[in-house]
């Protein structure tokens, strides 16, 4: 048996080393072949993202994703630990049999799911009526919506393991010098769980970056896209712009770099996700409590 776990353990940080390698060697030939080409590397800062055109503004998709991923966290957040604090301190245990797994029935939903809900529902229905300078069928800001519903389970539920792990005995003592709930809450429990609470963040926006269907089909820009600031348009992201650009060897005809350029986007959003990781290591071990 040690053996048999050694290999599964070698196996799986074997595969994870070979992803990491063909992402950086065909991000390298992608840079390497744009670089022979008549506007070099400056195509990486062009109008936009059309890749079967020769054109790769990165920008395009970093600023889209930043884009969804900031409404999805507006969403995620308050609904997200409202949700965990009510569970773990204010619901009574029959409340909290039956909420919970409702939260995490969500957690469920296909992605391409809620995309269709965001373009037939949030969009028309929500994003349209509060803005009336919004695109009618397709729109950043209905994507984060739809990604902030997906996320909301996950910092849900990591959260309120958090403040459940907390000790009663800090409870007690809180509402034995007259503290009331509120304030054991807030001043108490909060600071205590501070750590699972940051990890739960961080990892709703890693959730929220690596989403795919729901930005691929509520984004709208699946053919590519100019750079915008405007969460009111239509955009794309770097994972809705790999998987417009994957969807059948036909779709990636055109420009001679276009296919090698999803290695290249790959690279960046697996390394964005790496810092964050990075990050939550850091600030989940500087502001741990042990009781």
């Amino acid at each position: 048996m040690r053996w048999f776990f050694l290999a599964a353990a070698v196996t799986t940080f074997a595969v994870t080393i070979a992803i990491v390698l063909t992402l950086v060697f065909d991000a390298i030939d992608f840079l390497q072949g744009l670089a022979n080409t008549p506007d070099g590397l400056g195509a990486l800062f062009s109008i936009g993202w059309f890749p079967r055109r020769g054109l790769f503004d990165i920008g395009t998709l970093v600023v889209g994703t930043f884009i969804v991923t900031g409404i999805a966290m507006l969403v995620a957040i308050p609904l997200g630990l409202g949700s965990a604090i009510y569970l773990s301190e204010y619901a009574s245990p029959r409340v909290r049999r039956v909420v919970k797994p409702v939260l995490e029935v969500l957690a469920g939903v296909p992605s391409v799911v809620l995309g269709y809900f965001a373009i037939a529902f949030l969009n028309p229905e929500i994003i349209v009526r509060l803005f009336s300078g919004a695109n009618a069928a397709f729109t950043l800001a209905a994507a984060g919506l739809g990604v902030g519903i997906l996320t909301i389970p996950i910092v849900a539920s990591v959260a309120e393991d958090a403040l459940s792990s907390v000790p009663l005995a800090l409870r007690e003592a809180s509402y034995g010098l007259g503290a009331n709930r509120w304030q054991t809450t807030f001043k108490v429990v909060f600071p205590a769980a501070i750590s699972g609470i940051i990890a739960a963040l961080i990892l709703g926006v890693s959730r929220a970056i690596g989403e795919t269907m729901v930005v691929a089909i509520a984004a709208g820009a699946t053919g590519g896209g100019l750079f915008s600031l405007n969460p009111l348009e239509p955009g794309q992201t770097m994972t809705a712009a790999m998987a417009a650009l994957g969807f059948g060897s036909d779709q990636v005809a055109g420009d001679n770099n276009a296919f090698q350029s999803l290695y290249f986007v790959g690279l960046l959003l697996f390394l964005m996700t790496l810092f964050l990781n990075f990050v939550s290591d850091r600030l989940v071990g500087a502001v741990r409590e042990e009781y």
